[in-house]
């Protein structure tokens, strides 16, 4: 498979390009550096340039506060530019496998959501993202399958895990939200399943994360269990009692149910404490 990644120096983008390679595709990974992808004229240029099978887009304005105050920058994004790759795909009969978030729902229902539940987003960052994958939809319809996923962790970048284990260093108490629910995300078993999808070309949407709900308080103990560290020192505290409070409102259920992939036939991604294990002795 000859692929172009884009975000490749980010947590899913990194591992997804490692992936690809070390299984011996033919891969061609981009940051924002090397690719803006709301430039139309560069991506046509490279997509033309690559002749890529599939393009798997991991490129995003993933500030999620920093969204409710640059909704233009993040509609450029997560909006316009998804629909620049899409556009490019379209004149290059590439598919587009596409990357977006948990964000598209409001958090109000009280079971894990399906691919097919009404989306809702209360922020910008999820309105930006359900906006992109309309426009990737819209113009590559089954050519192009996304992969809603949330609480992505990985080896590389900026994640809860890398910021609980400094906190632990300073041996300081912190507080963790025990009202907001989701499953935690690692890039190592993500990786391997968008590349599975990249392969299929199914087309669609696809909900995928790590098995093993919990709330970021919940997360951060094990996070602190698994290291070595005193899990209690973390303790609960509701999204009411943040000092100060978020801009951007958070989903109070981020739990995805991966109920197209299981459906398919699919072997379902590992309970979240196994690669959270994995990911804390390569640390």
């Amino acid at each position: 498979m000859r692929a172009l990644v884009t975000g490749a120096a980010g947590q899913l983008g990194t591992d997804v390009v490692h992936h690809l390679r070390a299984v011996g595709d033919e891969v061609t990974g981009v940051d924002r550096a090397q690719l803006d992808i709301v430039v139309g004229a560069d991506v046509e240029l490279l997509v033309a340039e690559v002749r890529p099978d599939v393009v798997i887009n991991c490129a995003a304005f993933t500030a999620v506060d920093r969204c409710e105050s640059e909704a233009d920058l993040a509609h450029d994004v997560n909006e316009h530019g998804v629909r620049v790759l899409a556009e490019a795909c379209d004149r290059s009969g590439s598919h587009l496998v596409h990357v977006s978030t948990d964000y598209v729902f409001d958090g109000t229902l009280d079971r894990p959501y399906r691919e097919d539940d009404a989306t809702n987003p209360q922020s910008v960052y999820g309105r930006s993202k359900l906006a992109g994958e309309h426009a990737a939809a819209e113009v590559l319809g089954a050519a192009c399958t996304i992969v809603r996923t949330s609480w992505v962790c990985g080896e590389h970048g900026n994640n809860m895990v890398k910021l609980v284990r400094r906190l632990a260093a300073s041996g300081n108490p912190m507080s963790f939200v025990d009202d907001q629910r989701g499953c935690p995300t690692f890039t190592a078993d993500l990786a391997p399943a968008v590349r599975a999808l990249a392969l299929d070309r199914p087309g669609g949407i696809f909900h995928l994360t790590n098995a093993g709900p919990v709330s970021w308080f919940e997360f951060v103990r094990e996070i602190l269990t698994v290291s070595g560290d005193d899990p209690h020192l973390v303790t609960p505290i509701s999204t009411s009692e943040l000092d100060p409070p978020r801009p951007a409102p958070r989903p109070a259920n981020s739990v995805l149910a991966n109920a197209r992939w299981i459906a398919e036939g699919r072997p379902p991604l590992r309970d979240f404490r196994a690669p959270l294990a994995d990911l804390v002795a390569r640390l």
